[in-house]
Order: structure tokens, then sequence, then C-alpha cells
């Protein structure tokens, strides 16, 4: 509950903001896609665009590069994380058929192994 209202407090606002940016900046700006073409000409030819939309998706792609980097970052927790969870799983596995063997049945002995390892 406190995470909505946290949230709340800081998207609302935040909200507010981007779009007073974006009434501010409807001026329209030359974006030319060849680095090599000199800028000095007037009538060069290039895409007028709203400077808003121009820095909303640069803005746009900054956030999906840094996500990416950070899930190529993540990879070996990730990777630890499968393998731990494999083998808690072999190992409930494995003491279920003892206590099958020893006649040792319990209620949910599967359950008690996840709660133990906190899987569920």
């Amino acid at each position: 509950m406190v995470n909505k209202i946290v949230g709340w407090l800081v998207l609302v606002p935040l909200c507010a903001l981007l779009i007073a940016f974006a009434l501010a900046n409807r001026q329209l700006v030359s974006v030319n896609i060849n680095p090599f073409m000199a800028t000095l000409d007037s009538d060069a030819v290039g895409y007028g665009i709203p400077m808003f939309v121009v820095l909303y998706v640069v803005l746009l792609v900054g956030v999906l590069l840094g996500g990416i980097a950070s899930w190529f970052a993540q990879a070996p927790h990730r990777r630890r994380e499968r393998h731990w969870r494999r083998e808690a799983q072999q190992l409930g596995q494995e003491l279920e058929a003892l206590r099958r063997r020893t006649g040792q049945g319990g209620t949910a002995p599967q359950s008690d192994v996840d709660d133990l390892l906190e899987l569920r």
C-alpha cells in the first residue's frame, strides 16, 4: 500500500512536469541523420520534429539501453539462482523418496522443504 502511495506521489508530479516540458518546447527542430552534411545551410534537407519528441525519444532509447545493460549484468546472478533452484528441487525429491522408503510419510513433505528454502 505504501508503495502505491509513494508511486503516485512521484509519478503524478513527474507526469505533470513532462507535460509542462512538452508544452514549453513545441518549436520544430531540424533532425538530420547524415552527420557529414553541413548544418549551416538553412535550406538543408532534414525533418522538422518538435523538440520534446526528440528529447523523449533520446530518453526512451537511454532507458532501454540501460535496461538491456542491466539485464546482461545480472545474467550470472540469474544463472546461479537457476542452479540453486534445480539443486533444491532435486534434494527435495530425494528427501521425498527417502521418506517414502522409510515409511515416514508426512502431510506435505515437499511443501516443508519449499517453506524452508522459500521457493514458493
